[in-house]
């Protein structure tokens, strides 16, 4: 049995998501669903916690049929005009992220930020945004109970499994068939 102060932090934390994830606008969750399914390759990208739902995501993709690759892992091919690049950055604002994008944008692939952000520099060189309106970092608006950007990195996977069950959807795949792709060497 959880310690009641736990369960009390934890059905907090489940409210904020609910309000968070609530305010997210469809139609970009949309543009990114059909921007992954038109791509030849999908690369993402993250720093930090972000990193670490931009790499479940690549995985989720794996299984469900796609192409995707993480930067920065031995493994990555390039990115070609006809791929999709997709950035985690609650600020928008990562100083690793920026070049990332930018040579994106010259090679001329498709750019996604997932981010608080909108206006944000990578914001502006993104072909597809979506607003997650989660806590910054150093925010003093839209408060959490949780420390630094943790709203955002929850509210991120949320969104991503979200965009995979669409992809799901449209492919007509159920969880039954994306068991076949499933690591088998653990």
């Amino acid at each position: 049995m959880m310690p009641k102060q736990t369960v009390r932090y934890t059905d907090e934390i489940l409210k904020e998501l609910q309000r968070t994830t609530a305010l997210i606008r469809d139609e970009e969750t949309e543009q990114l669903v059909t921007g992954i399914l038109e791509a030849k390759k999908v690369l993402v990208a993250g720093a930090g916690r972000s990193g670490l739902m931009a790499k479940s995501f690549a995985m989720r993709m794996m299984h469900v049929g796609l192409d995707p690759y993480v930067v920065g892992e031995t493994v990555t091919p390039n990115l070609e005009a006809d791929d999709i690049f997709i950035v985690a950055s609650g600020s928008g604002e990562t100083k690793s992220l920026v070049p990332m994008v930018e040579k994106a944008k010259g090679i001329g692939a498709t750019v996604a930020l997932v981010t608080i952000s909108p206006d944000s520099t990578i914001g502006k060189m993104a072909d597809i945004t979506i607003e997650i309106p989660a806590q910054a970092k150093s925010e003093t608006g839209n408060k959490s109970i949780q420390p630094m950007a943790s709203l955002f990195e929850q509210s991120l996977l949320l969104v991503y499994d979200a965009v995979i069950l669409s992809v799901m959807e449209k492919k007509g795949m159920d969880s039954e068939t994306m068991y076949g792709r499933h690591a088998n060497l653990e």
